[in-house]
């Protein structure tokens, strides 16, 4: 049922209600084709994860984003650009990118390792997940990278992907420019203009999906 890249995740630092809420909940009706989760209903995941008597009970629906924002991080989840971690999600869905067969995304999950001086992030990966995540301007500098490398040699416990590694520098990109405020530009023709994140980033994630799901019709 699991690809291998979903079990490497899944063996990962991850609670174990985060694991019931996606093995339980979200994996099993997920769409191969789109990625995308059935909606979700806070009320059956909270029923899902209270389960156990002797475990004090979660109630609103905010703890069921810690636990979305506990898979994301471990790569399992990503939120839809027009979507947040800090609203409400019932009744939205949300997009399992390990649960594709495609073979694209295979070798970025065989090796795992502690961050190095020399890491730097897989182009095909950080493009496919800036695409996902709303992340509109793709550039970033050699200082971007030296930040996000300079704060994971502080933890030589925290072993990942390819994949992952880069997955977190792409969320850390745009978390920092979200907190910023920052306006993402592109070029067109001889100017440089602003660009409309929502339109921008919806037609980027359509494409994505497109893209796997047309290999999934050729499998």
């Amino acid at each position: 049922m699991f690809t291998q890249a979903e079990l490497n995740a899944l063996t990962g630092p991850l609670s174990n209600a985060a694991r019931v809420v996606y093995c339980l909940a979200l994996r099993p009706q997920a769409n191969q084709d789109t990625l995308l989760t059935k909606p979700l209903q806070y009320k059956e995941l909270l029923a899902l994860i209270n389960g156990d008597p002797h475990r004090e009970p979660m109630t609103r629906g905010r703890d069921i984003n810690i636990l979305l924002e506990e898979l994301t991080h471990a790569g399992l989840v990503s939120v839809p650009p027009d979507l947040s971690l800090d609203t409400s999600l019932n009744g939205q869905r949300v997009l399992l990118p390990l649960i594709s067969n495609t073979q694209d995304y295979q070798p970025f999950h065989q090796q795992h390792y502690a961050m190095h001086r020399d890491w730097q992030p897989e182009k095909q990966v950080f493009d496919d997940i800036a695409a996902l995540i709303g992340l509109i301007d793709k550039t970033f500098e050699e200082q971007d990278i030296g930040e996000f490398v300079a704060y994971w040699l502080g933890r030589p416990e925290a072993v990942f992907s390819n994949y992952q590694w880069t997955q977190k520098f792409t969320y850390a990109l745009k978390n920092r420019r979200t907190a910023k405020g920052y306006q993402a530009t592109k070029k067109v023709g001889n100017q440089v203009v602003k660009v409309e994140p929502g339109i921008e980033a919806d037609d980027n994630a359509r494409q994505l999906v497109a893209k796997y799901a047309n290999k999934s019709g050729k499998n």
